[in-house]
């Protein structure tokens, strides 16, 4: 059984995941971080591009303040081309690491706690095989983070069972990354339609809460 996959980030009030310069920028609200944090404790597997990681070199890690038990989840990085640096925070010990690759790739030498496994030819790993191996693995659920290059094609292959959006109180302006990038659709009848389901508030922001209509 594939998991289920959640699509989870913050933007500012005018659409943006970052600055323009696509430096990491902490849009949520402490509320929301308690929320971010306690949705990592209960899944599986979290999931990341290889932009995001060399961005902003994120952990991917449940951080103890925020919850009561900590249940560190697996760390992947979508990597078609093997870039993920050795020492990316990431790749640390604290949890096992799978570096999802095409057979193209250049493979790096990794720390052991690091695996690297390729789905598919290339030149982009193939997600339903990704998710096949999840699920062979006991993983029930997935929680994708980013960027936005990797929520478009979760999205646009239809492999996405929820969606939620903090919306932070700023604006960033300029042309910076939104939640979903990639070539996007080409015409209104190719736009993904989504369902509102809930929302929330939670600080200074809101929680969106939609699911993909099929």
């Amino acid at each position: 059984m594939k998991p289920f996959v959640r699509v989870n980030c913050a933007m500012s009030a005018d659409g943006k995941i970052a600055l323009g310069s696509r430096k990491q920028t902490r849009i949520s609200s402490d509320e929301d971080m308690a929320r971010v944090h306690g949705l990592r404790n209960s899944c599986g597997a979290i999931l990341v591009g290889i932009g995001t990681v060399l961005s902003d070199d994120p952990s991917l890690l449940v951080k103890a303040k925020f919850v009561k038990r900590v249940r560190q989840p697996l760390r992947i990085v979508l990597d078609s081309k093997g870039r993920t640096p050795a020492g990316a925070k990431v790749c640390s010990p604290d949890s096992p690491t799978l570096i999802a690759v095409t057979g193209k790739a250049n493979v790096r030498s990794h720390p052991p706690n690091v695996e690297v496994k390729a789905f598919g030819p290339g030149p982009l790993v193939a997600l339903p095989l990704l998710l096949d191996e999840l699920g062979r693995r006991g993983i029930r659920k997935l929680l994708v983070e980013g960027g936005e290059t990797t929520i478009w094609e979760f999205l646009r292959q239809k492999l996405v069972g929820r969606l939620t959006i903090y919306v932070g109180s700023l604006v960033l302006g300029g042309h910076g990354p939104t939640p979903a990038g990639g070539k996007g659709a080409a015409t209104l009848e190719e736009a993904l339609q989504l369902k509102l389901k809930r929302t929330k508030r939670l600080g200074s922001g809101i929680l969106l809460e939609y699911e993909p209509q099929r």
